[in-house]
């Protein structure tokens, strides 16, 4: 049987054993399609059935999660926690919390963990969770009886050489700290490397908020160097108005871009003057509130309904809000819109076919395993941190992110290179990060 052969069979099979799991099939898909040089190259891969070991996570957890709102009426959720991969180190990962949360989403988003952990060159393997719990509109006590119910159900499964839960949508430093304190509560231990996103008061790191999207954009900044440019002058265009989108927006701006547009549920914000980030924080940390606000303080920018954010001109997209938010359609017209850059901010937010538009157009495209392992990358240094009791500066930690995004490009650079595909980010990513985990894997033996 060929390699191609080879690939098809699996993937046949992974989407036979998963049904209705379209993320997940996607996901695979997509490394699977990257990695025949590989296989060819190395074919005891083949014969110790790695790649099909890797598309099977080792455990998959699905729980309930029942919790009393303010008014005393009980809810039920559903809890998630898909531990793929500890061949490279405890499962890390974070939780998402939303209402489109599912096993599909929850296995897609781990599997993409694997890979994006190999490549930070940390010890850390691939894990995520979540739930269907929605946070928006709910109280701060709603939202703390949730997590501490979730978990009471999901602490038995983690620690700091087991399973190493952070933050992701829905999920920030106030919901780590609810799940944190429950943590010690059940377990009476203070071990502060069991999550990462946690408050500086009690064992967080510096620059861990900012990471994913300052990540992202150093990512951003080494290709077009690589190309012989910069971010400076360049106008970008940002979707999200999270926490990677805000301080993506940030850093592009303390390189010398202009951020011209951003998003949020509801429509996208213009302002060709640049995105003032304090008044975004201000918006969108502080209050909590609709990006439509923004227009009361900057009456010049407007604000629009509806997901038309690609269709703003600009040179550098860094989409930043979630899954297959840019469609064929949406990428022809980033590509008429003078785009030459593309890098994902959020875990794929580009569908396969917009992918192939970028291709075709000649725009570079950073994929999201790469560009935005600046979160977990800095998890990992929290990790660190937590492990010596010890606490680094903003300038030491924020030093140190850039170095690791700065080998993650070397390493997804060269290794396209050196199999045949000079400038694709995609099949370097990929390549190196299943090289990485097979490696492994094969010294572990058949476990």
């Amino acid at each position: 049987m060929s390699t191609r052969d080879t690939i098809e069979a699996i993937y046949a099979a992974v989407v036979r054993r998963n049904p209705g799991e379209g993320e997940f099939h996607q996901a695979v898909r997509e490394v699977l399609d990257s990695i025949a040089p590989a296989l060819a190259a190395h074919p005891e891969y083949a014969e110790a059935k790695i790649i099909e070991r890797i598309c099977e996570p080792e455990r998959q957890i699905i729980f309930r999660v029942p919790w009393e709102d303010d008014r005393g009426e009980v809810h039920i959720n559903r809890g998630f926690r898909v531990e793929f991969n500890s061949a490279l180190g405890p499962y890390k990962g974070g939780l998402r919390f939303h209402p489109t949360v599912y096993l599909g989403i929850v296995k897609f988003l781990s599997f993409e963990q694997l890979f994006k952990n190999a490549l930070t060159g940390m010890p850390i393997g691939g894990g995520k969770g979540g739930s269907d719990f929605d946070p928006k509109g709910r109280s701060g006590r709603e939202v703390m009886r949730f997590c501490q119910s979730f978990m009471t159900e999901l602490y038995r499964h983690l620690g700091e050489y087991t399973d190493v839960p952070a933050g992701d949508i829905g999920v920030g430093t106030r919901e780590i700290g609810y799940l944190f304190g429950q943590y010690k509560r059940i377990t009476n231990r203070y071990e502060s490397g069991v999550l990462t996103g946690k408050g500086l008061a009690y064992g967080g790191a510096q620059v861990r908020k900012e990471a994913t999207g300052y990540g992202a954009v150093f990512f951003a900044d080494e290709m077009l160097r690589t190309a012989g440019e910069s971010l400076d002058g360049k106008r970008v265009v940002v979707s999200g108005s999270g926490n990677v989108a805000i301080y993506a927006i940030e850093k592009v701006t303390h390189l010398g871009g202009v951020v011209i547009a951003c998003s949020d549920s509801s429509g996208y914000l213009r302002d060709d003057k640049g995105v003032d980030v304090e008044t975004l924080k201000e918006i969108k940390e502080v209050r909590r509130a609709s990006l439509a606000e923004y227009v009361a303080a900057r009456p010049h920018a407007t604000y629009m309904p509806g997901r038309g954010v690609w269709e703003v001109p600009c040179q550098v997209a860094i989409p930043c809000a979630t899954e297959n938010e840019i469609d064929a359609a949406e990428a022809t017209a980033l590509v008429s819109g003078g785009c030459a850059a593309v890098v994902e901010g959020a875990n794929m937010p580009a569908t396969p076919a917009a992918v192939r538009v970028f291709a075709e157009a000649g725009v570079r495209f950073a994929p999201g395993k790469a560009a935005n392992a600046g979160g977990v990358a800095a998890s990992a240094l929290e990790m660190q941190q937590n492990a010596s009791r010890d606490s680094w500066s903003f300038t030491y930690s924020e030093q140190r992110l850039r170095e690791i995004m700065r080998d993650i490009h070397a390493r997804c650079y060269a290794t396209a290179d050196e199999y045949g595909m000079p400038g694709n980010y995609v099949a370097g990513a990929n390549i190196d990060g299943f090289r990485l985990v097979a490696e492994a894997m094969l010294a572990h033996g058949l476990v």
